[in-house]
């Protein structure tokens, strides 16, 4: 590799017909007079026939929002690495400006936040979660052997409608069985004995029952996507597995909702994470961290004078005095005790 970056005949701005080594790997200083073209060199030359070489290795559709970079007026450049260039910049004072956003790595941490964020429910402290077709599926396909999966999803029963035309119309829908206190019936045999119509609320429409075989997991899964599908759209997006399995049965439930507890959250979202939007921004300082307001303790620094021995510091002075002045001759009016020490009253 290259012990030196050699430059030829650089004219550029005040570099008259400039040839110079610059050792590779050090620490070097450009030194000399104002206008003598250190920056010239630096900047103008060095760092701009870098970043050209760069914008030249990209294909040409990327080219295109970068702009043409005219190359700098010398006959060669030898032994030239990847260049980075830190200028001095006199940065405006905008209220809204950070550390974050001067260094633009605050897109990026709201982009994190917003993949990385978890939801908990502040009534029983469990995590929302948002759950998909994938999820449901691979849920059920991760049980042992022989584990009897049973997808289930509640009746969608309006009061003001028939429960007996209901009951007809799920049957014709293609639905065949329902969970009435973990025992399962017909539809028909439902339809017909009116005493099974007690507590519909309580009643689980059965979408599909399957048992899982390790031998047959790719058939299950296209299987189950179908029926997880109707489960969801059965269920207005909450769908319920149960689980039995050595004589043991487990119920889990699902959602498509963002929800919990009976409440709907909102998903993380780079919103959330920003002051300049009012879904992230503190509702105190508006995004601005910082308030106007009054400091009792600069205002009132001794406390233990009264407001006849000008316990109040922006009332002393030959100016500000006449509001001090101005609640002494009207104290009485509203009995305030002026002699009385302030952290007594």
């Amino acid at each position: 590799m290259q012990q030196f970056i050699e430059i030829k005949n650089a004219c550029v701005n005040n570099l008259k017909h400039v040839d110079v080594q610059i050792p590779r790997n050090q620490l070097v200083v450009i030194t000399g007079l104002s206008g003598s073209g250190k920056s010239s060199l630096a900047f103008d030359t060095l760092y701009a026939e870098g970043q050209r070489r760069y914008v030249e290795s990209l294909s040409a559709y990327v080219r295109q929002f970068l702009g043409r970079m005219n190359k700098p007026e010398v006959d060669y450049i030898k032994g030239l690495p990847p260049a980075i260039a830190i200028e001095q910049k006199v940065i405006s004072g905008n209220p809204r400006s950070t550390v974050g956003t001067s260094t633009e790595i605050y897109d990026y941490i709201k982009l994190l936040y917003a993949r990385i964020g978890q939801t908990f429910s502040p009534v029983s402290g469990t995590m929302v979660q948002k759950h998909s077709v994938s999820d449901v599926a691979d849920f059920i396909l991760k049980q042992p052997n022989g584990t009897i999966a049973i997808l289930e999803t509640a009746l969608d029963w309006n009061s003001d409608q028939s429960f007996q035309k209901y009951l007809e119309l799920l049957n014709q829908q293609g639905f065949s069985r329902l969970e009435i206190g973990g025992e399962f019936f017909r539809i028909a045999e439902v339809a017909a004995d009116e005493k099974l119509h007690k507590n519909p609320q309580k009643m689980r429409l059965v979408i599909d029952r399957v048992i899982i075989d390790s031998n047959t997991l790719k058939e299950l899964r296209n299987r189950l996507a179908d029926s997880i599908e109707t489960a969801f759209f059965e269920g207005k997006n909450t769908c319920e597995v149960v689980v039995e399995h050595n004589g043991k049965t487990k119920r889990y439930l699902f959602s498509k909702a963002f929800e919990a507890d009976g409440i709907l959250f909102e998903e993380p979202n780079e919103q959330m994470f920003s002051f300049n939007n009012p879904a992230g921004a503190c509702p105190v300082c508006e995004g601005f961290g910082k308030i106007i307001g009054i400091d009792p303790d600069l205002v009132i620094p001794n406390k233990n004078l009264s407001i006849y021995e000008e316990a109040v510091m922006c009332w002393r002075g030959e100016k500000m005095n006449e509001w001090n002045k101005a609640l002494i001759y009207n104290a009485a009016k509203f009995d305030f005790p002026i002699h009385k020490p302030y952290n007594q009253l």
